[in-house]
């Protein structure tokens, strides 16, 4: 799935953007208008790619998502229905991994959402075996759900989803540690990840109400002879109709559909007998009725209507991607077929029967999605630009407005604006959208303003006063425009300008916050290795 990311390059496809060296700019620590939706994944890669190239970095971390997603499948496999074995922990991680919402998320570029994604199986079995007490009391520790969290918390939308299975599975039974305790815990660790994402709009004002414009475009989508709710249940249905494997654009989707959930109903019967499961198969029925509903007329008033009322929860817009909380039902549900199956067929046959069929209907996820995840080299030009900028690190506008751009070296598919990762100095982006013909508009006001007196022909002094130091003109011909030009090929412009604008005075709120995340994350991989190290010396057995 993943192997064509081993090639030298960079991923840049949708919204998936990595750059050679990212740096902390106020963009980057949520001081700007957007909201912050990529904290602290922007300060981590930033931090990261000063040691490690930057695109190996976000290749390492998407490749590691995957990885973690299957393994901790299984896992939670093992815990919450033991009787499966190895042949339902086979089951369990190829229905983790190999599925049409993967599929979907890495054509959109969603590369730290599955980071999340790979970590909420992890999460379940941390609070699991805190309920159930398994093992010596010494031993269930709650380092695993603080680190687990954490993780999951590269972004606000893994961070919720974590604490979301976290809080849930509080509720399974269990001899352990209190319910009320477990959920103390799970709630503490996801204050402190997610501290940076809370600070930045109280630090940049940046709470805006135009995301509920977007609503309807963001919406579930019905795949080809399946209705949303059934989409939703066979793990597909994302918003962008361009970001789906060929095998689910015709009406084999029904065929692929049938075999996912055929796979997962036959288990559910025998995962409801562990207490352990339930709560989480009960988690998964949400997870795909809530979107289904969220995508029908009064649904989408209703989310709406939550979005301008609470302009933070615009991370609510993409519903079909809270479908990722039916992952930890859904492995338990598909480790148990072999067990409900075991009378009639073993298990060992059962499993293997089961992972070729989920491997079938879904042909198009091997080698990168079909050849369409693939790392890109980006032109020398890019590279000078960017050094020319981080020399005299000033504000930059961009041209052309729109945030998504077509690069004729990147491939067919749309990317974002690779820039503001790349230089030191703020980019002055809008954020807006263009999605089916329609705009949906950004948060970036400012941004709007300034591209508006770049368009239409403003002098090096009025851009200067506007706060603006750089003009970069990506891809094709230059405008044309009375500027001094610092630097041109075929593929960029660079413009001189010379304007400046203070820092931001919160600067270092912000990275203190983000430090309290990565504290959160250091301090549960320690307690996590001196909890093993513990154990080995008492010749315990995990």
């Amino acid at each position: 799935m993943t192997a064509p990311l081993l090639a030298p390059g960079y991923l840049l496809l949708r919204d998936a953007v990595s750059t050679p060296t990212a740096y902390l700019t106020d963009a980057a620590l949520g001081l700007t208008e957007a909201a912050p939706r990529a904290l602290p994944q922007d300060f981590a890669v930033a931090m990261a790619s000063h040691v490690v190239d930057g695109g190996v970095v976000v290749k390492l971390l998407l490749i590691t998502g995957l990885w973690l997603a299957g393994w901790g499948a299984a896992r939670l496999g093992a815990v919450a229905v033991p009787a499966a074995g190895m042949p339902g922990q086979f089951v369990a991680a190829t229905l983790a991994v190999w599925n049409p919402y993967v599929a979907e998320r890495l054509l959109q570029g969603h590369w730290s959402l599955l980071v999340g994604y790979g970590c909420l199986p992890w999460v379940a079995a941390a609070v699991l075996r805190l309920r159930t007490g398994g093992g010596a009391r010494s031993d269930v520790a709650w380092w695993p759900v603080l680190f687990w969290i954490a993780l999951a918390g590269l972004t606000p939308t893994g961070l919720m989803l974590a604490a979301a299975v976290a809080l849930v599975s509080c509720a399974a039974p269990g001899a352990g540690r209190s319910r009320w305790l477990c959920a103390a815990i799970s709630l503490g660790a996801a204050v402190l990840s997610a501290l940076p994402w809370l600070v930045a709009p109280v630090m940049a004002g940046s709470l805006s109400m135009t995301q509920a414009a977007g609503v309807p475009q963001f919406a579930a989508r019905a795949e080809p002879g399946l209705g949303t709710l059934v989409s939703l249940a066979g793990l597909g249905g994302i918003w962008n109709a361009q970001a789906v494997p060929a095998s689910r654009t015709t009406l084999f989707a029904i065929v692929a559909t049938a075999v996912l959930v055929v796979v997962v109903a036959t288990g559910v019967a025998t995962a409801m007998r562990s207490p352990a499961a339930r709560p989480l198969l009960a988690l998964a029925v949400v997870a795909v009725v809530a979107p289904a509903l969220m995508a029908t007329g009064p649904g989408l008033a209703a989310v709406e209507a939550v979005v301008r009322a609470v302009p933070g929860l615009g991370v609510l817009r993409d519903a079909q991607k809270w479908v990722a909380l039916a992952l930890p039902g859904y492995a338990i549900a598909g480790a148990s077929t072999v067990v409900t199956l075991q009378r009639r067929v073993p298990r060992g046959v059962t499993a293997a029967v089961c992972c070729l069929a989920l491997l079938a209907v879904l042909p198009d996820l091997a080698w990168g999605v079909g050849g369409k995840v693939t790392p890109v080299r980006y032109p020398p030009g890019w590279a000078t630009a960017a050094a020319l900028i981080n020399a005299d690190p000033r504000p930059v506008a961009v041209l052309p407005p729109d945030s998504m751009r077509h690069y004729p070296w990147a491939g067919d598919a749309p990317v974002l604006d690779p820039l503001p990762r790349w230089v030191s100095a703020d980019v002055l982006t809008t954020g807006d959208l263009n999605i089916g013909g329609q705009t949906v508009p950004g948060e970036g006001v400012r941004a709007r303003e300034v591209e508006r007196l770049v368009q239409g022909g403003a002098r090096v002094d009025e851009l200067a006063r506007a706060g603006v130091g750089w003009v970069v003109v990506e891809g094709g011909d230059p405008p044309g425009l009375a500027l001094p030009v610092a630097f041109t090929d075929d593929d960029v412009t660079v413009y001189r300008v010379g304007g400046e604008r203070p820092g931001s005075s919160n600067r270092g709120v912000m990275i203190a916050a983000h430090l309290v995340w990565l504290a959160a994350l250091i301090a549960g991989a320690a307690g996590m290795l001196a909890t093993m190290v513990a154990r080995r010396r008492r010749g315990a057995v995990y």
